[in-house]
């Protein structure tokens, strides 16, 4: 474990894990100094908090602090290839992410899971088998919760499970899992990344650091895309896939199967949690994986899948008002996760296009052409908002109509009074939140309350659906009779 005691270390980025950065480095008696190119409300009151803590703030930087440095430590918002950042790099300062500060601090194995799409869903069926197996472990990393948070945790645990993003493997040095999962690769953060190559090398370097005796759970067309790019895994490997049935483990009507020669047959049969859909079908094949190779009995696996209620934001059924289903979907910030959601929401009737899809925010680089033929069978209309709008409207009018709106509440409004029994008003964006709300939850959060301002008042005899809990088991009975 390095010693920071008195050495002079430079955070870039203040966000959640910046500030987590700076308090982990306080607690090991860093002389830290903390820098953000912004200065806003909200940042002026997290520096307040530092400041308070021994740490020296300065926002509104443009250009590198020149004083002598032992280490930088990077906020995963923060792209390495900055002028910012580069500008550290040619003096030859050490530059490593808040996950590899913490990795280096922390006291126990980790299991880290990444792709495109799912990753929190895995990593809280991860944490859950676990913790059904009387595993101890802390879910933490791009799930909420910053790695150096809880680093002085990491004594008592026997695992920490880890969500991790690209973002935070750009700026790895030692990391390494023992147990490493990549769910998916599709097109995302491509206004960071220059080509779709450049995020998959990026996802790959999860494996970079493992051993022969570590464990990579793969899936098959991920794997395809790596091979296909020369990445190569070192650890021993298991795939898996909903849609390639010689993969070590696979999706057969409903059940998920495995092929491996010392767990083969039937293990688990999805019609039996709340999770629905070969995406999650996949969540649920990569858990699984995850458990036998530490050897937790199928048996508390799947009870442990069995009674899992989905996280909010993912398909969640918020409301149903006069035969209207109003599904929060906030999480879907890319393509690849509208497309899943529109496959997923009950058809509607004659196979008719039923869904009010509403959409768009900060774009992140996309060709949003690219699912135009699914709207045209899918949805009715979709009403786009934010920074990408009238780029979406350019590439899905030939496949639906399109309006533009000026904000959330206004696409839900047009949507209730435009939408008939058995239609659903979908949030589902393909488009970072923040252009216009705090983080995708937020605009989760928006969407929810909005909604039910349409619910009638008590005595009506079309009342909601009740919320289904603050989580997503409601997502369940949303997608139930889906294709």
């Amino acid at each position: 474990m390095r010693e920071f005691a008195n050495q002079r270390v430079l955070v870039v980025g203040l966000g959640s894990s910046g500030r987590a950065a700076c308090n982990l480095l306080r607690r090991r008696e860093a002389n830290v100094v903390a820098v953000d190119h912004a200065d806003t409300p909200h940042l002026r009151r997290g520096a307040d908090e530092l400041r308070a803590a021994g740490v020296e703030v300065r926002l509104g930087l443009e250009r590198a602090p020149v004083e002598p440095f032992d280490l930088v430590v990077l906020s995963p918002g923060v792209p390495p290839q900055s002028a910012f950042v580069q500008e550290l790099v040619r003096r030859n300062l050490p530059v490593i992410g808040e996950l590899e500060l913490g990795y280096q601090q922390s006291l126990c194995l980790n299991i880290s899971i990444t792709g495109t799409n799912g990753k929190t869903t895995t990593t809280e069926l991860v944490e859950r088998i676990l913790k059904r197996s009387e595993r101890n472990t802390v879910t933490a990393g791009n799930i909420g919760l910053p790695l150096c948070s809880v680093v002085e945790q990491t004594k008592d645990l026997d695992f920490l499970t880890l969500e991790v993003s690209s973002f935070q493997l750009e700026s790895i040095q030692f990391f390494r899992p023992v147990v490493a999962v990549l769910l998916n690769l599709t097109p995302d953060h491509l206004d960071r990344y220059p080509t779709m190559a450049d995020y998959a090398r990026a996802k790959a370097r999860l494996f970079l650091n493992q051993q022969a005796f570590d464990w990579a759970i793969v899936q098959t067309e991920a794997l395809a895309q790596m091979r296909s790019l020369k990445l190569d895994i070192p650890s021993k490997l298991i795939t898996f896939s909903a849609n390639n049935r010689r993969a070590d483990i696979y999706l057969d009507r409903g059940l998920l199967v495995s092929r491996l020669g010392d767990w083969a047959g039937p293990l688990f049969d999805m019609d039996k949690c709340q999770l629905r859909g070969p995406h999650n079908a996949e969540n649920l094949m990569a858990a699984l994986a995850v458990g036998h190779v530490l050897r937790v009995p199928l048996e508390q696996m799947a009870e442990a899948l069995r009674t899992y209620a989905p996280a909010p934001h993912r398909c969640e059924l918020v409301a149903e008002i006069n035969g209207v289903k109003y599904v929060n979907d906030s999480k879907a910030t890319n393509l690849d996760a509208v497309q899943k959601a529109l496959l997923a929401m009950p058809p509607g009737k004659g196979g008719e296009p039923n869904v009010w899809l509403i959409a768009g925010g900060r774009d992140k680089g996309f060709e949003f052409h690219d699912i135009g033929p699914l709207l045209s069978l899918r949805v009715k209309r979709a009403f786009l908002l934010g920074e990408t709008r009238e780029k979406i409207r350019a590439a899905w009018s030939l496949f639906t109509p399109c309006t533009p709106v000026a904000s959330l509440l206004e696409a839900i409004q047009s949507s209730a009074s435009n939408a008939v029994p058995g239609d659903i008003v979908l949030l589902s964006p393909a488009c970072s939140s923040f252009d216009m709300f705090q983080n995708y939850q937020h605009r989760g959060e928006v969407f929810r309350q909005a909604v039910q301002q349409l619910v009638p008042k008590a005595g009506s005899d079309s009342s909601p659906r009740e919320p289904v809990s603050r989580r997503d088991a409601g997502a369940a009975e949303a997608v139930k009779h889906g294709p």
